[in-house]
């Protein structure tokens, strides 16, 4: 007999005070942003995480814009990313005009392969974005030689990853640049909202400038100017107070949101130990990273396998879903991709299926329902 309860992929968490923040912002009488509610909380990750500078940004996908447009990156200019990523992580520097030289991923896991990087540097290089995936540290070490010895930018792209760790830092407090998601299908949620993070000094002034259009208007609003003007180039990337007041209800949750979702996460992994017999791979969390329990997710054997069990999974109602496609093949870059194969790219992209996880789901969901399911099919 078919589970008769609904399992979705996802399901947002609201603690309980969003509301009530959010009915504040509009009676303090200032909605459009850079008010109460973003101060808190860019203070709040500031603090926590010891960023040098927040911005809050209207998603990640601006948070990355800004970066490339910080950055200067031009044509002629090439950025090494990841192929498994989402598209914003290209999208923001091809907008800019650069080139993309895609890097594989490694054979156990879907972060960057660091030992691959070298080979795609040209005296062309720009930056290096590094993509945490499923909130799990690339090897920073390893990129900050490399930045180190050429020269080059970091950028990571933390969207995943917010309150996790490489070897006792926070991600996002180790590159040049930071970027991180609040989209609804994030730990920490406001709908959609992102962040920049800027630990180089040297571009702060000006991303404060970008983020508003181009002018300086909050020099204006500090009085250090007697009217604002338009001095550079930008974009409206910054949030309203009603995104942020929801935010700092979240954030304020946040030690309670992580340890459900780690609890959720570790019965997954040991209830689901059986599956190594049949050559399925689950999450590999190195010694330098900790685990912000973003995803769980499993690699299966082939495509075949994995789409059946996604089918196998929904027809007793329950929402799995796979991932990333390899950007180096999608229809807008295979002509413009120099040809090189990815093959562990490529690998996620048919095999990695990922478990629903959510604040609301419970260790009896797990253990009686998804587990004996996810077992039954092999």
């Amino acid at each position: 007999m078919p589970n008769s309860k609904i399992i979705p992929f996802n399901k947002p968490y609201l603690t309980g005070k969003e509301t009530i923040y959010i009915e504040d912002a509009a009676k303090r009488g200032k909605l459009s942003g850079d008010g109460y509610y973003t101060k808190k909380c860019q203070s709040f990750f500031e603090e926590k995480f010891n960023f040098k500078k927040v911005f809050l940004t209207t998603s990640c996908t601006d948070a990355l814009e800004m970066a490339a447009i910080l950055l200067d990156i031009h044509q002629g200019d090439e950025i090494i990313i990841p192929s498994y990523t989402f598209v914003s992580t290209a999208n923001a520097f091809i907008l800019r005009g650069a080139t993309i030289r895609f890097a594989d991923s490694h054979l156990q896991h879907p972060g960057i392969d660091e030992d691959n990087i070298e080979t795609l540097i040209t005296p062309n290089t720009k930056a290096i974005v590094v993509v945490h995936y499923a909130g799990i540290a690339c090897d920073m070490d390893k990129i900050i030689a490399l930045a180190e010895k050429y020269n080059l930018f970091i950028i990571e792209d933390a969207a995943q990853a917010i309150d996790s760790f490489y070897k006792g830092r926070a991600l996002g407090s180790i590159g040049h640049f930071a970027t991180f998601s609040f989209h609804e299908t994030k730990n920490i949620i406001s709908g959609e909202g992102g962040m920049l993070v800027i630990n180089d000094e040297q571009f702060i002034q000006r991303a404060e400038i970008i983020r508003e259009k181009g002018t300086n208007r909050n020099k204006f609003f500090r009085g250090e100017v007697d009217k604002y003007n338009w001095v550079d180039i930008g974009s409206s990337f910054l949030p309203s107070e009603i995104t942020a007041a929801f935010l700092l209800a979240q954030i304020e949750q946040m030690d309670i949101i992580q340890q459900k979702r780690q609890m959720l996460w570790n019965t997954y992994y040991d209830e689901l130990q059986i599956l190594k017999n049949k050559g399925i791979i689950l999450p590999a969390i190195p010694d330098f990273a900790s685990n912000n329990a973003h995803a769980f997710y499993l690699i299966c054997n082939n495509l075949k396998e994995r789409d059946a069990l996604i089918q196998h999974l929904k027809t007793d109602n329950i929402m799995a879903v796979f991932h990333y496609l390899s950007l180096h093949g999608s229809p807008y870059f295979k002509e413009k991709h120099d040809g090189r194969i990815l093959p562990n790219a490529d690998k996620f992209s048919d095999c990695l299926i990922r478990l629903p996880l959510y604040f609301e789901l419970t260790q009896k969901d797990i253990t009686d329902i998804i587990v004996p399911l996810v077992k039954s099919f092999f």
